[in-house]
């Protein structure tokens, strides 16, 4: 008997599934260890991947206090974008190759940790650009091997990028995102000190934390691991294995931390607000780190990519851009209506953990009901008006609906089969919701 009905089972389904842990340090004073940490992973000359907003402030020279202590020679890297491209993306591994590093170690959001994971893989293996990229936009060639030691250090939270084997960027060429996902990929430590979270805006807090929400309530949706097809080779079983007992544990507790303080964060906040939000987007990261994300994140890339003129509240930049969070939470309501019905008891879960009411609630209108809920918060946090609100109308579905359409890894990880009809529909109903 399956721990859950939800895994039942499936004629020719995996039958097991794998748990990629991340090593993480957690707490008040964390970033101050981060130099015996290197030490102890045998770092002598560091590569110090930072936001260049985040180098003026205090967390950047509490880091590299801690490294000159150990007596370790750490070189700064500060050429960053706030959404990487491939052009970024090969910047930094060019000068990771020049640098002949033996360690990395990134502080800021996920654009920075993503950058240095990339710098990471093809200082150590280089290749063709493409060769390492998730198909079918590259060809997803194994990661030869083990990489260079990383220590990821988060100055945010929400994309979880020290807890998984991921890095994302545009590929300006084709207005898309994609990225790279290997277990290799994961840093060596991650460490979350929630103090860093103080100096964020509040734009950053919403959409931030909807990310988390959203990372975790795709992964506990997502479809079970045990009807993926189960694979010949059992070390070729992807990240994106599907929901699993291991990470409902932690998304459940993810999305219950998010409903509690998300929107006192943005209106009001505690520092336990702070530690509880950090606390979530680690969580959100183990979960979708070994389950996977769905829609709303297949959706969210043509969303950023194809933007024209948003520029959002809050961030270092006065260039177009839809941040990741955002991009995301605008197709969420949507995507959880025409969801519902798959797994209607994960919805209500979701619902309540959101903190819903929904003792009367049929299973029928699970879906409804989360997405009610959502764009409730939305409307308290200041979230845009769906994908109206950053800056597309109807004329713009065909084209967001075609650079959706080949996000399969994310697409066929969702709890129902969603082709182009099915986004044609979610593009549209994502327009507007107030």
């Amino acid at each position: 008997m399956p721990l859950d009905p939800y895994f039942s089972p499936s004629a020719d389904g995996d039958t097991a599934f794998t748990v990629e842990a991340p090593k993480i340090k957690f707490g008040d004073g964390a970033l101050g260890e981060v130099g015996k940490d290197a030490k102890a992973l045998g770092m002598t000359r560091i590569a110090l991947f930072c936001d260049p907003k985040i180098a003026e402030l205090p967390a950047a020279e509490t880091v590299q206090t801690a490294l000159r202590a150990e007596g370790l020679d750490a070189v700064l890297y500060t050429d960053l974008e706030v959404e990487p491209t491939d052009g970024s993306f090969k910047a930094a591994a060019d000068f990771a190759i020049d640098g002949r590093f033996d360690g990395y170690i990134s502080l800021g959001g996920g654009s920075t940790m993503d950058t240095a994971k990339a710098a990471n893989l093809y200082a150590t293996y280089p290749d063709d650009f493409l060769a390492y990229v998730n198909a079918p936009i590259g060809a997803a060639k194994p990661v030869p091997g083990p990489l260079k030691p990383h220590i990821a250090c988060p100055t945010t939270f929400g994309t979880a990028s020290e807890c998984t084997g991921i890095a994302i960027f545009d590929l300006l060429e084709m207005e898309a995102k994609t990225g790279v996902a290997s277990p290799r990929l994961r840093p060596a430590l991650g460490v979350l000190d929630p103090g860093v979270l103080r100096t964020l805006p509040a734009p950053v807090i919403a959409a931030n934390g909807f990310d988390v929400f959203s990372h975790a309530f795709e992964s506990l949706t997502a479809r079970p691991y045990s009807h993926r097809p189960k694979a010949d080779d059992p070390m070729k079983r992807p990240l994106s294995q599907g929901a699993n007992p291991y990470s409902d544990i932690a998304c459940q507790e993810a999305i219950r931390l998010v409903g509690a303080h998300l929107v006192r964060a943005v209106n009001d906040p505690q520092d336990e607000d702070y530690e509880a939000l950090m606390f979530a987007g680690m969580l959100a990261g183990i979960g979708f780190g070994n389950a996977g994300c769905h829609v709303p994140h297949a959706m969210s890339y043509a969303v950023a990519g194809l933007v024209e003129d948003y520029v959002p509240e809050g961030w270092s930049t006065n260039e177009p851009m839809v941040p990741h969070g955002i991009s995301v939470i605008v197709n969420a309501p949507a995507v959880f209506r025409m969801m519902g019905p798959a797994c209607p008891e994960r919805h209500l879960m979701g619902a309540k953990a959101m903190g819903a009411d929904v003792s009367e609630v049929a299973p029928a209108d699970a879906g409804a009901a989360l997405a009610d809920r959502i764009i409730e918060m939305m409307r308290a946090t200041g979230m845009p008006n769906g994908l109206s609100g950053v800056g597309y109308a109807e004329a713009d579905v065909a084209n967001l609906v075609a650079k959706s359409a080949p996000q399969r890894r994310l697409l066929d990880n969702a709890p129902k089969a969603v082709r182009e009809p099915e986004l044609e529909t979610l593009f549209r109903d994502a327009l507007r919701y107030w």
